[in-house]
């Protein structure tokens, strides 16, 4: 008998062997081909000794926002190389991708910039390739904390105090003018974010000018960015009424619930939302012709009313139908303030009738940070040649995300500085991405309570299975389109690296918190550590493991053969997760940007971050893991996953045995182990923790007396006791009924 059994494991643990054996070399060969592939092919595009003479080599793009450090040959660091489209997102004209690599000195200054890739026709087709070397090759040594004023393309600037002057691109003046933009704003958030270069008005808030996130039209209303003031014809009479005490009606009538007016304003400056309004190239060129400490404001509407009137084209240049309004100052435009938009560059606008930028000067002295309002003036003449007025108020409040707070001034290490340091982490950047994802964070939140809730009384959901398998299925959704594909909340090995990282060299709280759905996740993942493992997790938080499950329940409702694999080639493949993941920390320990190509192995980037809009390779292999989740359910979990690895050696050290099991289980029966979808539960009955994913399959068949044998035995006892029961009572009432 023992031979026969040395016999049968002898094949089995060959198999194994080489199948382990053969998966690592084509991991890892695939994903450092490609991590090469993607640091040479980087390398190759930034001609590093034109863009910072005098470098030793580059290191690795990160940080926010990112760049790479430049060292010299005694391996110091001596400035960054940064990519402007990776920063603000530059645009040409044409609307097509602009790149830059541009080099800054530790000191402010520029050290050379070159073009990357570009699609500007009159770049490609009119312009000589030595007059845009020469274009980009004057940035050099220019100060980031001074203007650049573009001679023949910049009017009226050039003898501004504080300004440099450079020549222009000649009869290419707006795409001037965007890597112009371009260049300056990007070098000056890098300068900011490693302490090259500080505001003069730290000590103060200050307008958010170059910051960027792309948001169509409903995103800025949401945000407040834009406000609206929509008025019907009624409105407007009802008004009238409360004012004068009598009706005066429009002239030419209309019907009541008409669109009168529907109002828009914002503030335009902050790129953040003139950015997405005007489009990089039409943002570019407005900021080109502001001098420093001009406000912008956008006013739109559409409806029968006009906003701007008649008497700024034909009578006194004044716009008289609109006024602005700060504390105990008023405003009124004028014809030499106004610049027309006939259409924004934004998705969602709606259809505007009237589009108008008003540049307010800095002597005016206008505060963008404090609150202000727009009054629409109405003016409607009576029969006896009176005019009567009625006013109409938008107000208007810059969102705190456009606002840049100043950092406190830190004197100590106790406690108290501590916490001030965590509630204030970079620069209060993180309180501000916290407020305006309030509704995500919220969603989450409410996310984990039910689960945790789930988790705890797991003994009263499991007694129901009908119910906790549509739970189940129902959270999996849940969490693939809102956690994952909505949300973006997708956890990574690269998370645990960065982690482990930051606790080796210098810990930051700010890094942590820029991502509050991410914070709260991986807060929620160490609790789950303790309580359960990490099977609450990777078996229900985790958006690619749910794509997997879900595409495995949908094979089999299409009745897909299921490739059995034996539990003893299974425990012996699932080491390769663990091998990868150690070799990912060792590479991390070495270059964190290099384990970042080597964790390409996950595929959570491609499929949820990136929706499959990404390279052929990337895309074949995730859905080649996909495919093979249809016919091996969560086969990237059990075999490949390094996140899974990283979280289950901690995950052994639970506080709880939460997971019922029986005596006779894997002595009497085995069926929890052959329903177990993970084959997570050792023939022995013994549950393993490293792989359970807490799908709570096992506990359901533990409660269910028509499958668990001894719940059969104990049904059936039960049944008999009732049975005999009603036999007596049946004989003692037909005793009674003899009598």
């Amino acid at each position: 008998m023992e031979d026969m059994e040395r016999r049968g494991v002898a094949p089995v643990l060959i198999l194994a062997t080489l199948c382990r054996t053969f998966c690592m070399v084509v991991l890892l060969t695939f994903f450092a081909t490609l991590a090469v592939g993607s640091t040479v092919a980087k390398s190759n595009a930034i001609p590093l000794q034109t863009v910072f003479a005098g470098a030793s080599y580059l290191g690795a793009f990160e940080g926010d926002p990112r760049a790479a450090a430049v060292f010299d040959n005694n391996n110091s660091v001596i400035g960054y190389v940064f990519l402007t489209s990776d920063i603000v997102k530059a645009a040409g004209y044409s609307g097509k991708p602009i790149t830059t690599a541009v080099g800054l000195d530790l000191k402010g200054f520029l050290t050379g910039a070159a073009i990357i890739e570009h699609h500007e026709p009159i770049l490609i087709l009119g312009i000589k390739e030595e007059n845009l070397t020469t274009f980009i090759q004057s940035y050099k040594g220019l100060d980031i904390r001074q203007d650049v004023v573009l001679d023949g393309i910049s009017g009226g600037r050039i003898n501004g105090e504080g300004l440099q002057v450079i020549d222009g691109l000649t009869g290419a003046s707006i795409t001037s003018i965007v890597f112009n933009d371009s260049i300056f704003r990007a070098a000056r958030m890098v300068a900011r974010s490693r302490g090259i270069i500080e505001d003069v008005s730290q000590d103060k808030p200050r307008l958010d000018l170059d910051s960027f996130t792309a948001q169509d039209w409903a995103g800025l209303e949401k945000s407040g960015a834009i406000q609206n003031l929509t008025l019907s014809n009624r409105d407007v009479d009802d008004a009238y009424v409360r004012q004068y005490e009598r009706a005066v009606p429009a002239p030419g009538g209309g019907e009541p619930e008409q669109t009168f007016m529907s109002l828009y304003a914002t503030l335009v400056t902050p790129a953040g939302i003139g950015q997405n309004l005007l489009g990089f190239a039409g943002f570019s060129q407005l900021r080109a012709s502001l001098s420093p400490g001009d406000q912008v404001l956008m006013v739109a509407g559409h409806g029968v009313y006009s906003f701007k009137g008649y008497t700024w084209r034909k009578r006194n240049g004044v716009f008289n139908r609109v006024q602005l309004i700060q504390g105990d100052k008023t405003w009124r435009f004028k014809k030499a303030q106004h610049q027309l938009v006939e259409k924004l560059d934004i998705k969602g606008s709606p259809d505007l009738r009237e589009i108008a930028l008003f540049v307010i000067p800095a002597a005016d002295q206008f505060d963008a940070l404090k609150p202000w309002r727009l009054d629409l003036i109405v003016d409607r003449e009576v029969s006896s040649g009176e005019n009567l007025r009625t006013f109409f108020a938008l107000n208007y409040t810059l969102p705190a995300q456009f606002i840049l707070q100043p950092e406190p001034a830190t004197s100590g290490t106790g406690i108290s500085d501590l916490i001030a340091e965590a509630t204030t982490a970079g620069g209060g950047i993180w309180l501000r991405v916290w407020e305006s994802r309030a509704w995500e964070i919220a969603a989450l939140l409410t996310m984990l309570f039910v689960l945790y809730i789930v988790m705890v009384l797991h003994d009263f959901a499991a007694r129901r299975p009908k119910l906790l398998r549509r739970f189940r299925v129902g959270f999996l959704i849940t969490t693939l389109l809102g956690l994952g594909l909505i949300m973006n909340a997708q956890l990574s090995v690269v998370n645990v690296l960065t982690f482990i990282q930051s606790l080796l060299t210098e810990f930051h709280w700010d890094f942590f918190l820029l991502d509050p759905l991410v914070f709260i996740l991986w807060s929620w993942v160490a609790i789950g550590l303790l309580f359960w493992g990490r099977g609450v997790f990777c078996g229900w938080l985790c958006p690619f493991g749910a794509l997997q499950e879900l595409a495995s329940k949908l094979a089999k409702f299409f009745h897909v053969p299921q490739l059995a694999i034996p539990f003893g080639l299974s425990e012996r493949v699932w080491p390769i997760k663990y091998i990868i993941f150690l070799g990912l920390l060792a590479l991390s320990l070495h270059s964190i940007g290099l384990a970042e190509y080597g964790a390409e192995v996950e595929p959570f980037k491609t499929a949820i971050a990136l929706k499959f809009v990404r390279a052929w390779p990337f895309v074949v292999y995730a859905l080649g893991l996909l495919t093979a989740a249809m016919f091996v359910e969560r086969v990237f979990c059990r075999y490949l996953c390094p996140l899974g690895a990283a979280l289950a050696i901690p995950g052994k050290n639970r506080m709880f045995e939460w997971l019922r099991r029986r005596q006779q289980c894997g002595t009497e029966c085995h069926i929890c182990a052959t329903r177990c979808p993970v084959q997570a539960i050792h023939p022995s009955g013994r549950i393993d923790a490293h792989e359970c994913i807490y799908c709570l399959d096992c506990q359901m068949i533990y409660y269910d007396d028509h499958i668990c044998p001894p719940m059969i035995a104990r049904r059936k006892r039960r049944e008999d006791r009732a049975e005999r029961k009603q036999q007596r009572a049946d004989a003692r009432l037909a005793d009674q009924t003899q009598i």
